[in-house]
């Protein structure tokens, strides 16, 4: 039995408004929605932004590439399930071909920036929609992204209103603190594979926290929704928000054996910040653990979206980030701004630099998502931003340490020293789980000899 897939009804207008206007023989876009062991949900169908240079033929690499920019807007719980191809009749034969090609490409491109893994109990299909341009029929089928070698499975596909209305939030605000020793012996400063292998230990410790709901502790096996009003018509549901608090568990288990060496260092990372979390789950039966999974996995991702982001800007635009001269540098991290999913009861979000403006945000989410925001509906309250500071240059006669130190804890921003080269570090995965938080300090401590 093939698995069914709720839609909101808002997508099957969008995907015929796109085939009749396009005026190409094949629309590819994403499929963007919510998985869970009984039921999958699509919220939102996004079209594949239109390259300078038309052609009729799909390019795999720009819908990738727009998969995982979009990947990056997600709150927890959502995710990027799938694609849909709107072709003509005499494609009909070569569709399953290329949507299988892109289900397995969007999917690999996503999971390899990702701090997390799927668990194996997990949901691992992915949806593969093709629509007739001419009679608008829908074929719907699935791939396991587990299985390379898995073949396409029939899917039903139907469409609801008001699917997400009133869908659970949940929230919470997390502060990091770590320090992660750079070894002596790094070429090149290799901060990308250093904070990766320091990240390890803070992924497991967050993925081990216990979480309070509302001030209360649930069990993991238990129904979010317990003790709420489950017939309430449509618009008189409202979104009531769990705030949650993690929890450090009192003993800390890592898989890994103690194999530690004592090695030496050359300097230190400093972790440090608040970020502002957001998941969201479908009102069908949802477990207590579900919920808090997908809000743990909102944190890792926004943590890894970050410094993905700012490594990029430093590759485009290495002369803002070079002051000769300077011993310490600091910079500001792009800040999470979130705003409302049209047609849906949950919010999508961005990330803005401190030199960018709302009009930005607008622009991207336009060209992304296809979707017209206005100003005033962006939240950029959240998360707060501060000025760039250079801080300080002091010394700690104990340990015979040079410490740069912020003016205040909540200072936000990234240190490097004057010696970094910014531009050779290497940028791809291991960037991708590398420097990390909104609130963040970067600082290199050096040791003497």
């Amino acid at each position: 039995m093939g698995r069914t897939y709720f839609v909101e009804d808002s997508v099957e207008q969008y995907l015929q408004n796109i085939l009749d206007t396009s005026g190409k023989a094949c629309v590819t876009g994403l499929l963007i929605g919510q998985c869970s062991p009984q039921r999958d949900f699509i919220l939102v169908a996004v079209r594949t932004p239109p390259k300078e240079t038309q052609s009729d033929e799909v390019d795999e690499e720009w819908v990738v590439e727009h998969a995982t920019q979009v990947s990056r807007m997600l709150p927890g719980g959502l995710a990027v399930l799938g694609v849909f191809l709107g072709s003509a009749p005499e494609l009909s034969i070569q569709a399953q071909n290329i949507l299988r090609r892109l289900v397995f490409a969007v999917e690999k491109s996503i999971t390899k920036a990702r701090l997390w893994k799927l668990a194996n109990d997990e949901v691992h299909d992915r949806v593969a929609l093709n629509i007739s341009s001419e009679t608008k029929k829908v074929l719907c089928r699935t791939f396991d992204v587990k299985d390379p070698k898995s073949s396409a499975k029939p899917a039903d596909w139907k469409y609801q209103t008001g699917l997400s209305a009133s869908w659970p939030i949940l929230e919470c605000n997390v502060e990091v603190d770590l320090q992660i020793p750079v070894p002596a012996d790094s070429a090149n400063r290799e901060l990308d594979k250093c904070i990766e292998n320091g990240l390890k230990e803070w992924v497991r410790l967050i993925q081990q926290c216990s979480c309070i709901l509302n001030g209360k502790v649930m069990g993991l096996d238990k129904d979010l929704l317990d003790g709420t009003k489950k017939k309430a018509p449509p618009q008189q549901c409202v979104q009531q928000p769990f705030v949650v608090q993690f929890l450090r568990p009192s003993k800390f288990k890592t898989d890994d054996r103690s194999t530690a060496l004592v090695q030496k260092s050359s300097g230190t990372v400093v972790l440090k910040g608040v970020v502002h979390c957001k998941a969201y789950i479908h009102t069908n039966k949802p477990k207590v653990k579900d919920a808090v999974q997908a809000l743990k996995r909102d944190v890792l991702n926004t943590v890894a979206i970050r410094s993905q982001m700012l490594f990029e800007d430093f590759l485009l635009n290495p002369e803002g980030y070079t002051e000769k001269g300077a011993r310490t540098e600091e910079y500001p991290l792009p800040k999470r701004v979130f705003v409302p999913l049209a047609g849906t009861g949950v919010m999508i979000c961005d990330y803005m630099f401190k030199d960018e403006a709302p009009k930005d945000i607008q622009f991207r989410i336009k060209e992304l998502l296809d979707l017209d925001v206005k100003a005033d509906q962006l939240d950029m309250l959240l998360e707060m931003d501060s000025a760039i500071k250079l801080a300080p240059k002091t010394s700690h006669p104990q340990s015979n340490i040079v410490v740069a130190e912020p003016e205040t804890s909540q200072l936000l921003g990234i240190v490097f020293p004057d010696d970094c080269n910014l531009v050779q570090m290497k940028v791809g995965v291991a960037i991708a789980a590398g420097v990390v938080l909104f609130a963040v300090v970067f600082s290199l401590l050096f040791f003497s000899d």
